[in-house]
């Protein structure tokens, strides 16, 4: 069911912890194109989207930067890829209980869009957009801050999630211009199948994985193509 205004932006502000000067801006953070095109409106979130990556990039790297001083840029490109991308922005928008808030248009509404990670993840993009013009820079990183800090901290302790598909991808994407493909084979028995993926960027062949699963495969190919482009940047 479609949240109320009103409801959606008390919501919003109670589960940031911040208070909006500017209803409208919390309103369209929240308002999807698919809601904006069935209702005729003029406002949709992609542009405070636009502006909400660019801030979250630069206080995430900043984080990063004064957090590990002793790191090389490759590495930091590889944290920030670990902790910034669509699973983990649509992880932590879960948390906040974006996806009960946001408006979808009847279509996306009924297609589960309220838990699809790429509106999941440009909604939280867009509301760090909005909290930049309503708050401020210092508002919205301490906010950045608070929802982020803990994740790279867990990556470089070992834990948090090791999703390395969509952390390549992040990292291809922004270095190399490029995404990734994956070609599997399989081999053995049915009830013993082995798979070996192969992941190309720009054509080249950068990683290669086995396991006992496609899912697995790939993931290991992925792992092996993000240490390769990071060994590229560090030298």
């Amino acid at each position: 069911m479609q949240p109320t205004v009103a409801s959606a932006l008390e919501a919003l502000d109670e589960a940031l912890g911040v208070e909006f000067a500017d209803e409208s801006l919390r309103e369209a953070a929240l308002t999807h194109r698919s809601f904006a095109f069935e209702q005729g409106l003029g406002v949709t979130n992609e542009r405070l989207e636009f502006l909400g990556d660019s801030v979250l990039g630069l206080v995430v790297t900043d984080l990063a930067y004064r957090s590990y001083p002793g790191w090389h840029e490759g590495q930091l490109a590889k944290l920030r890829a670990a902790v910034v991308n669509m699973q983990a922005l649509a992880d932590v928008a879960r948390s906040l209980g974006v996806g009960d808030l946001v408006r979808l248009g009847k279509g996306e509404e009924q297609s589960g869009g309220r838990d699809k990670a790429s509106i999941l993840a440009d909604a939280l993009e867009a509301i760090f957009g909005a909290v930049y013009l309503d708050r401020g820079l210092d508002v919205a990183r301490a906010l950045i801050e608070r929802l982020f800090g803990p994740r790279l901290e867990a990556y470089v302790a070992g834990g948090g999630p090791r999703d390395f598909k969509t952390i390549l991808q992040e990292l291809a994407s922004q270095r190399l211009r490029s995404l990734p493909s994956y070609e599997v084979d399989e081999t053995g028995p049915d009830h013993e199948k082995e798979f070996t993926a192969t992941v190309y960027l720009a054509g080249e062949a950068m990683g290669t994985g086995v396991g006992k699963s496609k899912k697995e495969a790939e993931q290991r190919a992925a792992r092996e193509a993000f240490d390769h482009i990071s060994d590229r940047v560090e030298a």
